[in-house]
């Protein structure tokens, strides 16, 4: 395979065509080598339009769906960002291009250490990995974060996410149950908190997500 033609594609043929215009979005991905992110049973698959198995019911999100996420939450050089789901560490990489610094949690060690080292191999510095169950919220840190993404799905947003974020802060989270899931920038007004559904997609529950209450007959 030549690699830097499939990059070239990837970019060209699949994120591109779903109107992904940023050049630094599209310069980002050109940057950081996806390959060296997946598992090596995947590796030919590395740049194909799909989602790609990381272990434990977790996956790779596929590239039009990070890149449309990256362009939507227009991540300044100054701002801080939480990433609920670290899984294989391609999108905090990415995420790190534009951020001042990257906070990730993932509740699964293994696949945090193997994105620990994926990130040490590219020297990329301005991100701390953490471990935990993040999936009503993180307050573990002092200073609240500018930018909030969860990578796993949520059936609704648990009020619990917000209080991570500044007063200018938003969040982008991927909402519903299967197959109806909405990637959602959630943003606070001065009237209150603004939702918008960007695009649909479908992505695994992050696991021990809130249930809400729902009938039984």
């Amino acid at each position: 395979m030549n690699t830097e033609q499939a990059r070239l594609n990837m970019i060209k043929q699949q994120i591109r065509t779903w109107d992904v215009t940023d050049y630094k979005v599209l310069e980002a991905f050109s940057a950081v080598p996806r390959e060296e992110f997946v598992d090596p049973a995947f590796r030919d698959l590395a740049f194909s339009d799909t989602n790609l198995a990381l272990g434990h019911n977790e996956i790779m999100l596929s590239p039009i769906i990070e890149g449309k996420m990256l362009q939507a939450l227009e991540i300044q050089p100054h701002e801080t960002v939480l990433e609920i789901g670290t899984g294989s560490g391609y999108f905090t990489a990415l995420l790190a291009q534009f951020a001042k610094h990257v906070y990730s949690v993932e509740f699964y060690s293994d696949l945090s250490q193997n994105a620990a080292q994926h990130l040490k191999n590219r020297r990329i510095t301005n991100v701390s990995l953490e471990i935990g169950n993040a999936a009503r919220g993180w307050n573990f840190h002092k200073d609240k974060v500018d930018v909030l993404v969860i990578t796993g799905s949520l059936p609704f947003l648990p009020e619990s996410f917000k209080s991570c974020l500044k007063e200018s802060g938003r969040l982008m989270a991927i909402l519903g149950d299967s197959p109806n899931m909405e990637v959602t920038l959630i943003k606070k007004q001065p009237n209150g908190w603004v939702a918008t559904p960007l695009f649909e997609t479908v992505a695994p529950a992050l696991l021990y997500a809130q249930q809400p209450e729902r009938f039984v007959f």
